[in-house]
């Protein structure tokens, strides 16, 4: 039976902090169309992220509260990295921001940290933003001894995002188009499948993006019984488990991504009805998305 709340024995074990409000930003530029890469000073999330925790962020007062994953960290700037796809009204209104502009508050670092372990030969696949998610783990599991495998995929050469970066910490790098504008024609999953049947033995793969793309790896791996880990993008509200909003199905289980994730084990994940839970606001999402694009379009002509 579904629970939607968590008892204070569970909350307890949840490590985060919250930062004093407003974060001003030290630096934003974009990366690719709508993509947009913002250093932000938050000292104490800096000292303490791991590779796959995130932040929720609120822009202004008033603002919801989104997850972005949280891309790099400097301690000794005391700055933290996210990496931002301006979709909905939130992520637009944030891609405005510039150097000097300032969050009203950020929560983190929060979620389980990716498990780093010297598994051996490891294929860190991203999926258009996804890559930026998939980086940060990229970098922990070469710095842990492995292999590392790259496959960094976008619909075209234009929309491709931290080429430099996944190449720095990789022994191959590959990068896939849909269009074949830049790269290997095709989806990361045709690369991943080449790698696979030129016999390379391949111990982990990690691939965060669209759903649907995780969901096609997951089926490509599985005959091969290679071990798999996907980074979910569920609804999010409180980004604690205090609301029940975050939660997937794995194993037949109900999980909440926000703290027994969001990183879980490919092969288990219902995503059919990950799918069917992520567009139940779609026309909600729709009507604000326009009514900021309206607003904004009726500030320029004044």
């Amino acid at each position: 039976m579904f629970t939607p709340y968590r008892t204070i024995q569970q909350v307890s074990i949840i490590t985060y902090e919250i930062e004093e409000p407003m974060y001003q930003i030290v630096s934003a530029q974009f990366l690719a169309e709508n993509i947009k890469k913002i250093e932000i000073e938050a000292p104490r999330i800096a000292k303490k992220r791991k590779a796959g925790q995130f932040v929720m962020i609120r822009v202004g007062e008033t603002g919801e509260r989104i997850p972005l994953t949280i891309a790099g960290s400097d301690p000794e700037k005391g700055t933290i990295t996210i990496i931002v796809q301006g979709m909905g009204k939130s992520t637009r209104e944030l891609n405005r921001k510039e150097a000097g502009d300032t969050i009203h508050d950020i929560v983190g670092p929060l979620g389980t940290p990716s498990h780093i372990e010297n598994f051996g030969t490891a294929v860190s696949i991203g999926g258009g933003v996804g890559t930026a998610i998939a980086y940060p783990t990229a970098v922990a599991l070469k710095e842990a001894g492995n292999n590392v495998i790259t496959i960094n995929g976008a619909r075209s050469k234009d929309l491709v995002i931290l080429e430099k970066e996944m190449a720095a910490v990789s022994d191959e790098a590959y990068i896939t188009t849909d269009d074949g504008s830049y790269g290997f024609h095709g989806f990361v999953t045709q690369k991943l499948q080449e790698l696979i049947d030129s016999g390379k033995k391949i111990d982990l793969v990690l691939a965060i993006g669209p759903i649907p793309m995780m969901r096609a790896v997951a089926e490509v791996t599985r005959p091969y019984n290679i071990k798999t880990v996907v980074s979910l993008n569920p609804i999010m509200v409180d980004g604690t488990g205090m609301c029940g909003g975050c939660r997937v199905t794995v194993n037949n289980e109900t999980k909440f991504a926000c703290v027994d994730g969001p990183e879980f084990d490919a092969h288990q994940v219902d995503f059919k009805n990950l799918m069917d839970r992520n567009k139940l606001y779609l026309p909600e999402e729709k009507h604000s998305t326009d009514a900021f694009a309206h607003k904004c379009h009726m500030h320029k002509q004044a």
